[in-house]
């Protein structure tokens, strides 16, 4: 569970354009770019994803998790200010909560503007590129990381996902035993 607590909070990937950022703005740029790569030491075993991130300033963060070689997209995170949107493309199912009914689950001092400053910080030339778990006030989770690099500004085609009938709406503990499982 706390594996995708740490995703959800600091699930932050994204596509190219052709703008570099150069010392971001968060009043300047709306939109922002990256690639993200998720590591997270389970044991004696670390596991690693890699993803992009958009981001559009105020209303939405969106975490694509990509497959190795074939680029598709295997899993989803997308955090606006009130809710948060989980979804597993390979399975077809889906969670679609707000921040108040994750109050019990998310750290205290967790917010949609804590994590988009952190997102702008790591944008910068000289700011902090690797998050870690502790950063996010996640005790079982102090040694994850994620780092972000290859920033870009400029429009990026960020909207709230529309999901088609075939995919199935499941409680967040369910979809939780599931990544838990694998």
């Amino acid at each position: 569970m706390c594996l995708l607590l740490y995703l959800l909070l600091v699930g932050i990937t994204g596509c190219k354009t052709t703008k570099r950022a150069v010392g971001v703005n968060a009043e300047e740029n709306a939109y922002l770019s990256s690639k993200v790569q998720v590591t997270i030491p389970h044991g004696e075993v670390v596991y690693s994803v890699n993803g992009t991130m958009k981001l559009k300033q105020g209303e939405i963060v969106q975490v694509s998790f990509l497959m190795p070689i074939l680029r598709s997209e295997v899993a989803r995170i997308e955090v606006t200010p009130e809710n948060i949107l989980l979804i597993d493309r390979i399975n077809h199912r889906y969670v679609r909560t707000t921040k108040e009914e994750l109050k019990d689950r998310l750290p205290r001092r967790w917010t949609y503007n804590r994590l988009e400053d952190l997102i702008y910080e790591a944008s910068k030339p000289d700011g902090k590129k690797s998050i870690s778990g502790e950063e996010f006030g996640l005790a079982k989770l102090q040694k994850a990381k994620v780092e972000l690099s290859d920033f870009t500004t400029g429009e990026n085609n960020v909207k709230p996902t529309t999901l088609s009938s075939r995919y199935e709406q499941v409680t967040l503990d369910e979809l939780l035993q599931f990544l838990l499982s694998l």
